[in-house]
């Protein structure tokens, strides 16, 4: 049995949605009819998201996810958010000995400290509403791993926002999940392991139909899950 999406006048936010995964989930949202609402970091839609220009898409660039006033004034110029989907955020790997302190502050702004602030801004608006939030952690926060402490800490602390959120929210209607990956099979990923079997890796267009099924109103008992989409590696 196949699940259609069905978004059809509803608002979601997606965050880094520029990024490897982003076009991926845009495009599969704006096919089941939602409006999407992209925050770019960047100061200019870069060009070759063509995706972020379809007229569905509500893309604004110059949004800080990592500042706090600029993430509220954002959420809070939207019309009222169904979903918010977080995919902004980063990687970078080192052994323990060699791993800065700077390298652990950038890992943790860069993915925990924007979830934060995008599932506490998602909420407020969803209050009173109900809704769907979906983060995304990475199989290192569940699965230990050398060479990536800093990493796989601050996408730990994306699941203790995602669990945390979904035990307060949940019986409000406001679901909080989040995908966990392994590598995902994106260009970047393949220039940096070329000799990585890459059929193992799951696929962006795989992974944002689980998002899409946790952002819709079709996912009507599912709160506080972290789905893992490892594909075959």
């Amino acid at each position: 049995m196949t699940l259609a999406l069905d978004l059809t006048d509803r608002h979601v936010v997606i965050t880094g949605a520029s990024g490897g995964l982003g076009g991926a989930v845009v495009a599969h949202l704006v096919a089941a009819g939602a409006t999407v609402h992209a925050p770019l970091m960047e100061a200019a839609v870069p060009p070759a998201a063509t995706w972020l220009a379809h007229p569905q898409v509500d893309a604004r660039p110059g949004v800080d996810g990592s500042d706090d006033a600029a993430l509220t004034a954002y959420f809070a110029s939207l019309p009222l958010p169904w979903a918010s989907i977080h995919l902004v955020g980063g990687y970078a790997g080192a052994a323990l000995v060699d791993t800065t302190l700077a390298d652990f502050d950038r890992m943790m702004a860069m993915n925990a400290r924007t979830c934060f602030l995008a599932t506490r801004e998602a909420a407020r608006r969803m209050r009173g509403h109900g809704g769907r939030i979906v983060n995304v952690a990475a199989r290192p926060a569940l699965v230990p791993t050398a060479g990536l402490v800093a990493y796989a800490a601050s996408k730990a602390a994306v699941v203790a926002i995602t669990q945390g959120a979904a035990a307060e929210l949940s019986a409000e209607g406001i679901f909080v999940n989040a995908i966990v990956p392994s590598i995902i099979d994106t260009p970047a990923n393949r220039a940096a392991m070329p000799d990585a079997d890459f059929g193992r890796w799951p696929k962006p267009a795989e992974l944002a139909a689980a998002i899409g099924y946790l952002a819709s109103p079709t996912n009507a008992l599912t709160s506080g899950a972290l789905v893992p989409v490892y594909g075959r590696a």
